[in-house]
């Protein structure tokens, strides 16, 4: 049994970050554990996510359990499994969220979480290379974000479509205000994705005092009665040991953090014996608070030839297009998974944007290995409630490691989440009926301009809707009887033990959970540093 300072499982998007901060101190020695491989050839290149967002080699491949408001369907919940975890497989899309979602974990009770709290973090996480105010935009952090221009015709045809219908161009929706339509920001640089593997672990795979275990899945968290001493997992089929004389930082991400408590006996008391696992510690707050954005996916046939990438990304286009990444770094294979993004508010009088939609220049079709590029020239626009109330759970079914959890979503269980995504297919039309579009010969091809009617339009929500692959909260971060963790991330009645990563999200941000769980990453590294040298 080797004996570290601190231990963290999970070398994703927050578990990284962990173990650079930590192990930045050269007196600390840190264990890192990843269950996954150490990379995967398609991860660099952008265009990689295509090829892993359904390939067991780099990623959990989940599903939900059935449910009425899928229309009984099973639906992907893809989560990375490799050094880097969500941030090595994800669509690059850098979206911090807006001041007020943490200004609202705050004033949930939880201390420390509001904007004026986190900016640092944000800050100091990103080498920034776009033009913004250096008020809110890191220029010396270790994950380089850029932002490309709206050069192509497709996307000046969108921004000013947009502004036709009252959406105005916003050139960095991650600096003062989020509002209004922009190209995506994006960990793309030098051609490369920017994981926090190339960031924050690349950088420092010969410091001494970090000690990096790939292939490592671990099974259990050792409790010597409410304190945490270590963790059991296994490499290669051989049971291991390691203990941790200060801390366990559990960054698994929002689903498998959940289940390592579960299995560690950590959660419901029924849920646990059901499942053959002795109890620990009651805790009835894991698993539960799972929410994450259902989006359905509009569809739109364009006419004029030549803009799309299903007109530039097939045969011939195919070679040229991987010419043009090898020269400049640009066109398909180094393409965000939706270039431009808008973040609208849904009617007059709320104070900030509260729905999102992002563009996709091409039209995929379902294939055996996932979805390939249809022959059909057309774009898909996705649009959903950024902050969704409708909450499910996560819970283990098995005493199993490797047995997957059940995941249910509960998705449009609140009425206000049904509404919203009306909304928000109501104001893609728009955009895409606008008369900056007409020269692109623009038809409707899902829902279908036929569908009109609430009733309508919602069944088809049900029938096709996915979700944009954000789940969060199932470790909640708070101090009433549902929450998991406080806000110095500690898990409530075990000591020693603290969970970062997404889970700990109280509610969703308002976009992509990438960023956000980098920074929760930054930010504990810095609650446990400053609470040992206390």
């Amino acid at each position: 049994m080797q004996t570290y300072d601190y231990i963290v499982v999970g070398a994703g998007s927050a578990g990284a970050a962990v173990a650079n901060r930590l192990s930045a101190e050269p007196r600390n020695r840190v264990l890192l554990l990843e269950a996954g491989p150490a990379s995967h050839p398609w991860s660099s290149i952008p265009i990689g996510y295509a090829k892993l967002l359904h390939n067991p080699a780099a990623n959990w491949c989940y599903v939900s359990e059935p449910e009425a408001n899928t229309n009984g369907r099973r639906i992907p919940v893809p989560r990375g499994r490799m050094l880097g975890g969500s941030s090595a497989i994800n669509g690059l899309a850098f979206v911090r969220g807006q001041a007020q979602d943490f200004d609202t974990w705050a004033q949930m009770g939880n201390q420390g979480w509001s904007y004026e709290d986190v900016l640092p973090f944000f800050k100091r996480m990103e080498s920034y290379e776009g033009d913004g105010d250096d008020a809110f935009r890191g220029r010396e952090g270790p994950l380089r974000i850029t932002n490309p221009e709206p050069r192509d015709p497709l996307y000046a045809a969108l921004i000013e479509a947009a502004g036709q219908v009252g959406i105005a161009h916003n050139p960095d929706y991650n600096g003062a205000s989020q509002d209004g339509i922009a190209m995506s920001q994006a960990t793309i640089a030098s051609r490369r994705r920017m994981s926090t593997a190339r960031c924050y672990l690349d950088p420092i795979r010969k410091r001494q005092n970090l000690h990096i275990e790939t292939g490592a899945l671990t099974e259990a968290l050792l409790l010597e009665g409410k304190r945490c001493a270590g963790v059991r997992y296994s490499v290669g089929g051989n049971l291991r040991e390691a203990r941790a004389g200060r801390e366990v930082v559990v960054s698994a991400g929002s689903i498998n953090s959940p289940q390592l408590l579960e299995l560690s006996g950590i959660g419901q008391p029924e849920r646990l014996r059901n499942s053959g696992i002795e109890v620990r510690h009651a805790l009835p707050g894991v698993g539960e608070n799972l929410r994450d954005h259902y989006a359905p996916r509009t569809r739109w046939a364009i006419g004029t030839k030549g803009l799309t990438f299903n007109d530039r990304g097939r045969g011939l286009g195919l070679m040229q297009q991987a010419l043009r990444y090898a020269l400049f770094g640009k066109g398909m294979l180094a393409m965000v998974a939706a270039p431009i993004r808008a973040f609208v508010r849904s009617r007059e009088g709320l104070d900030a944007p509260d729905v999102l939609l992002g563009w996709v220049p091409m039209l995929t079709e379902p294939g055996p290995k996932g979805p390939k590029l249809s022959r059909q020239s057309g774009m898909t626009c996705y649009a959903h409630p950024m902050r969704p109330e409708s909450k499910g759970h996560i819970h283990v079914v098995s005493a199993d490691p490797r047995r997957p959890p059940a995941i249910t979503f509960n998705f449009l269980s609140s009425p206000i989440d049904a509404e919203l995504t009306m909304r928000a297919v109501g104001i893609a039309r728009a955009i895409m009926n606008a008369p900056a579009m007409a020269a692109l010969q623009v038809t409707e091809i899902a829902p279908g301009a036929s569908l009109a009617g609430q009733d309508e339009i919602l069944d088809w929500v049900r029938r096709a809707a996915e979700t944009t692959y954000h789940p969060v909260g199932t470790c909640k971060m708070g101090s009433d009887p549902m929450a998991v963790v406080d806000a110095q991330l500690r898990v409530h009645g075990i000591a020693g033990l603290r969970v970062a990563d997404a889970s700990i999200m109280p509610t969703l941000t308002s976009g992509n959970t990438n960023a956000p769980s980098i920074m929760i990453g930054e930010k504990a590294a810095d609650i446990v540093l400053r609470h040992a040298a206390a």
